[in-house]
């Protein structure tokens, strides 16, 4: 959700002095495993460090309009929907400023074409990190640029709906613009020093060209589409809550210019998803999360898959959504091979509903551990095939559908 920020991010931080070094351990089976960050293969067949999905969730669906937070910030409701029904209020919140996150993220993917941008403007309290990312999945390259402002502490202006208001990030390494239109969404931004730190692959190698990127791209909302929105707590703080909503399948009008180049995103093949996220989070987290949007049999076919964090009694975020309307899922299982993120990955369900191989082609990584933040992300782009089940019973085949699935760890 906010991978690939914290190179630049982390180390401003730690530049500043806000940071310190302390020890962290965990048992194995928990988030962080034995250190703070070590590494261990999953096997398809174990799910121990998966253990908190286990249990059936209820899948309680809100229908109608209510407050997220009630007077002592707790949430009213927890539940998904369809649609954004829980009012944000981010005065109700009780919480310190440096524990409110709010962010906006933005990906494009064009499968014919085989490349993609990402967009992230963050607000984490001590810090604003905004990163644009180009992706090359022809050369199997990816190149970011990032930006931090520090100590912003809620104060970038972030909408309290993602249905309405525009947001504007700009400082002197680059400009990223959101603007919510009536049907569709509209992504302006510039980055001068775009090509500066080079493109990286796998091996973190890359030279950079200073070539600058120029960009201009609608996304099309249709608002009569289900979208997934979701609304939970953590057991261990019930004031602790993730507020969240996942719009996929919105084709994409429009083009990016890195230097002398001109590509294009047209609505055929190019599709967007948006993560907007609000939420009073804890210190250590981990989350997984899966997402892909495309066309099967003349229809828009994409889904969101992802666990780790909060109490998912109440209801998961896994949702498939097919010319229009979302099928829920219950539970998911991410299957990967720790020591190779490029290596295939497999995703499982309890209800059979949604059974997919994965086959990686990118790996966006990025590592950091300053003591007392740290994060490790791994956001790998690739191909989904496999088989879903829709509500009624109908069987879609999904045959190599360019998507992402990511392993995310954070102390923040």
């Amino acid at each position: 959700m906010l991978v690939g920020l914290w190179a630049c991010g982390l180390v401003g931080l730690w530049a500043c002095g806000l940071v310190g070094l302390w020890a962290c351990g965990r048992q194995p089976c928990d988030t962080f495993v034995a250190t703070v960050f070590g590494r261990r293969f999953v096997p398809p067949i174990d799910i121990c460090s998966r253990r908190a999905i286990i249990v059936s969730m209820t899948q309680h669906e809100i229908t109608s309009p209510i407050d997220l937070l009630d007077d002592k910030g707790l949430l009213v409701e927890e539940g998904w929907a369809r649609r954004p029904l829980w009012r944000y209020d981010r005065g109700r919140i009780k919480a310190p400023w440096y524990r409110i996150k709010e962010w906006d993220y933005y990906c494009i993917l064009s499968q014919k074409r085989q490349y993609g941008i990402a967009f992230t403007v963050s607000d984490l309290g001590y810090a604003a990190l905004t990163s644009i990312v180009w992706l090359d999945f022809a050369g199997r390259r990816f190149e970011p640029v990032d930006s931090i402002k520090l100590l912003t502490r809620g104060k970038l202006g972030f909408p309290a709906s993602s249905s309405a208001g525009d947001l504007k990030y700009e400082d002197a390494k680059m400009s990223i613009g959101y603007t919510v239109g009536e049907g569709e969404r509209r992504i302006v931004a510039n980055c001068t020093g775009f090509g500066n730190s080079g493109a990286r692959d796998d091996a973190g190698t890359g030279q950079g060209t200073g070539r600058g990127l120029r960009c201009d791209l609608t996304l099309r909302q249709d608002k009569t589409a289900d979208t997934m929105t979701i609304a939970t707590s953590w057991k261990e703080n019930r004031r602790a809550f993730y507020y969240n909503q996942k719009i996929n399948c919105m084709p994409v009008t429009g083009t990016v210019e890195i230097g002398d180049e001109r590509y294009s995103f047209d609505p055929d093949d190019s599709f967007g998803v948006l993560d907007w996220g609000r939420g009073y989070w804890l210190y250590k987290n981990s989350w997984y999360w899966g997402s892909a949007s495309g066309v099967n049999n003349d229809k828009l076919l994409g889904w969101n898959i992802g666990y780790g964090f909060t109490d998912r009694t109440p209801a998961s975020e896994n949702v498939v959504f097919y010319d229009g309307r979302a099928h829920k899922l219950d539970e998911v299982v991410f299957h990967i091979d720790e020591t190779d993120y490029l290596a295939p990955w497999k995703f499982t369900s309890n209800d059979g509903r949604f059974e997919m191989d994965f086959q990686p082609i990118l790996d966006r990584h990025s590592a950091m551990n300053l003591g007392v933040i740290a994060s490790i992300q791994n956001q790998v782009f690739g191909y989904y095939s496999g088989t879903i089940v829709l509500d009624g019973g109908q069987t879609i085949n999904v045959d190599k559908m360019l998507g992402f699935a990511e392993d995310v760890r954070n102390r923040w």
